[in-house]
């Protein structure tokens, strides 16, 4: 069985800048971290690779700095990685980011399954892993909270609905994208990291090495939306301590909601 995950690399910190003319983060030079939910579509691939056999590949887009995330899926247990990499890249919103890593999973070929986390705590939009499925014209599945059973033909999954389960059947190859907490992630294997030392690469693809090569498909120019304004929320520390007996502290309340004018 041929699995592929998709993961990202997100800032690390909530003070990121924010291009004025782009109204894209500005992601150089600011830590950063493994997609919290990426780490349970991982975890997702280890235990069906445990039960089914096969490869797992990780694949990711971004700076040439995104590979330190991809190393940590390699030890954590996957077998490869690709990062997806170019200037031409660059500024995608959900639409083009969708279509860029399609077609490094063409590129790569035949997988079985390709495995999402939920959503990315930077954009928070859910939508890439639908989207790269529509392009890749395989079914999908999303908000995957269980994995009931699987065989060679495909696997039946419960879907988290908020206020119900929906069970479904989807053949392979297909598209899942996996809720928090369906297993609990591993960490990676300092043992692994150093068995593996030297021999940890990651495969680089640019533009040109894509089956399409117009780069007005990809980053701004192929993106279908445009952030008109962006910012990063004001940070306010001002705070009063007021202590009393429990009368006292409520007209301190009172007086100033009032004062306030909400009351």
């Amino acid at each position: 069985m041929k699995i592929l995950v998709c993961i990202k690399q997100v800032p690390g910190t909530t003070q990121v800048n924010v291009d004025p003319e782009t109204g894209v983060l500005i992601r150089d030079g600011v830590e950063s971290k493994m997609n919290p939910y990426d780490l349970f579509a991982l975890e997702t691939a280890f235990r069906l690779r445990e039960k089914m056999g096969g490869t797992i590949t990780t694949i990711s887009m971004g700076p040439p700095q995104t590979t330190e995330v991809l190393e940590e899926s390699f030890y954590m247990g996957a077998d490869a990685g690709c990062l997806l990499t170019d200037r031409k890249f660059g500024g995608a919103d959900v639409l083009a980011t969708s279509y860029t890593l399609a077609q490094g999973a063409k590129k790569l070929g035949g997988f079985d399954l390709i495995l999402c986390g939920k959503q990315t705590t930077d954009g928070d939009t859910a939508q890439v892993g639908p989207e790269m499925a529509e392009y890749l014209k395989i079914p999908h599945v999303t908000n995957v909270c269980k994995i009931d059973s699987i065989d060679d033909g495909g696997m039946t999954i419960e879907m988290n609905m908020e206020n119900s389960l929906e069970i479904q059947m989807v053949p392979f190859p297909c598209l899942i994208t996996v809720d928090k907490d369906i297993f609990t992630p591993r960490l990676p294997s300092y043992k692994r990291k150093i068995s593996l030392a030297d021999d940890v690469k990651v495969q680089m693809l640019t533009l040109k090495d894509m089956y399409d090569t117009n780069e007005k498909h990809y980053g701004l120019s192929g993106s279908a939306t445009a952030v008109e304004r962006i910012f990063p929320p004001e940070s306010n520390t001002e705070k009063e301590m007021h202590e009393g007996t429990t009368r006292e502290m409520t007209q301190v309340l009172y007086d100033i909601l009032s004062e306030q004018k909400y009351i």
